[in-house]
């Protein structure tokens, strides 16, 4: 592999993680003893933990058979189809051009899943997992995006020989690119294609942020990494009295530029073209956020994005960091661990990121010289989770010194 991921800072040794080893050593041995899968099942009071890990490693083997069961159903357009009206087997049969004996092993998978339910005669209709995927066209569009990452790793061993190299880095136009890539038509389709996907699944994001912080004290929002500006468009809409920059590589902002345009809010935005690894950020704004931008980068250019959020920000200013982030301790079998599992191969497909722990983003942003870094909470972290920091409005202990 030629290319160099960063890596978490290890925890250094302690008595309680030496403890905790040798408890989990322990239960190792206890596991692999001959007679207890036996004797759990036997026993009232444990048959429930063997079943449920047995469900739970079978579960691992079917995911990618869920996985594209989702994926079918999507690229037969199921969802929105029946979110019209429940149907008959013959009557999606039909509309799908696909045999009967076929589609419904499909189907009844799907009502296993919770996509699908059964409905009075011999209807299909949609299950509570399904109405999201109806009404949501952005899940739509990154179900059928990952199946870039269902080909990148078929054979496994080869993707993370060089994981960099398949179709999820090619998709992302500056993924490796130190200078940003010359608007050809070629690079432009790839921007907008990009642009329009990340803006799509944005929203769920987008309302983490405006259901969890207050904007009334600030005045003008600064995006960076900001798209087409979906974020900004809708935060527009929530706050009347902001002003906006948005700060992006010169392709990504022509398409900002058309849809600030077409909802009206030209006179209260500025565009500012550039790239956070070459340019320093504008001032101006007292609230600089950073939106799915993180995770896309690796530790050093992260670092740098901070300090130079933190130079263009004045007293009293602050830094928005909005994003999927990894649990600090993740538990197996948890279902914020199994959301971990997909970004860290998600991230790692795409060549540059990694999913970072609150910890670790508060770290380095202290680190940029924010004060008062704190989270924010919100109410469904799996979708992104808050960090807030402050630039300090008292002076430098070195300049407070020769002032006096």
């Amino acid at each position: 592999m030629s290319q160099s991921f960063d890596l978490p800072a290890s925890t250094p040794p302690s008595l309680l993680t030496a403890l905790k080893d040798a408890w989990q050593a322990q239960l190792e041995r206890w596991y692999a003893h001959p007679g207890l899968y036996r004797w759990s099942l036997g026993n009232p009071l444990t048959r429930w933990l063997t079943r449920r890990r047995t469900r739970k490693l079978f579960g691992l083997m079917a995911g990618f058979v869920h996985s594209q069961v989702l994926l079918a159903c999507v690229r037969l357009d199921l969802f929105r189809a029946l979110h019209h009206a429940p149907a008959t087997l013959t009557a999606l049969a039909q509309r799908t051009q696909i045999a009967p004996s076929v589609l419904q092993r499909l189907l009844a998978s799907a009502v296993v899943l919770g996509l699908l339910e059964h409905r009075s005669q011999g209807r299909y209709g949609l299950g509570p997992l399904g109405v999201p995927m109806a009404q949501h066209q952005g899940i739509a569009q990154m179900v059928e995006h990952n199946h870039l990452l269902y080909q990148d790793m078929q054979d496994p061993l080869q993707f993370l020989a060089d994981a960099w190299q398949g179709g999820m880095a090619e998709y992302w136009p500056y993924a490796h690119a130190q200078t940003p890539p010359a608007p050809s038509p070629v690079e432009l389709d790839k921007f907008t294609r990009y642009s329009e996907l990340m803006a799509a699944s944005q929203g769920f994001v987008v309302q983490e942020i405006l259901s969890s912080y207050f904007f009334h004290e600030h005045r003008c929002v600064m995006d960076v990494g900001a798209g087409r500006g979906r974020f900004v468009s809708e935060l527009a809409v929530h706050a009347p009295h902001l002003q906006f920059k948005l700060f992006d590589l010169p392709p990504v902002l022509a398409l900002a530029r058309e849809n600030l345009q077409a909802q009206g809010l030209s006179e209260r935005a500025q565009l500012h073209p550039g790239s956070f690894l070459n340019d320093p950020l504008p001032t101006g704004a007292d609230l600089i956020t950073l939106v799915r931008v993180a995770h896309d980068h690796p530790d050093a250019v992260v670092q740098q994005i901070l300090q130079k959020a933190f130079d263009a920000l004045p007293a009293g200013g602050t830094l928005l960091v909005a994003e999927p982030m990894a649990q600090p301790e993740p538990l197996s079998g948890h279902d914020d661990a199994e959301v971990d599992a997909y970004f860290h191969f998600y991230l790692l497909a795409m060549g540059d990121g990694r999913l970072r722990t609150p910890q670790e983003l508060m770290a380095m942003m202290k680190e940029a010289g924010f004060t008062m870094v704190e989270r924010v909470p919100n109410a469904m972290p799996i979708h992104a989770q808050i960090l807030l920091g402050r630039k300090s409005k008292c002076l430098p202990l070195d300049l407070g010194k020769s002032v006096n």
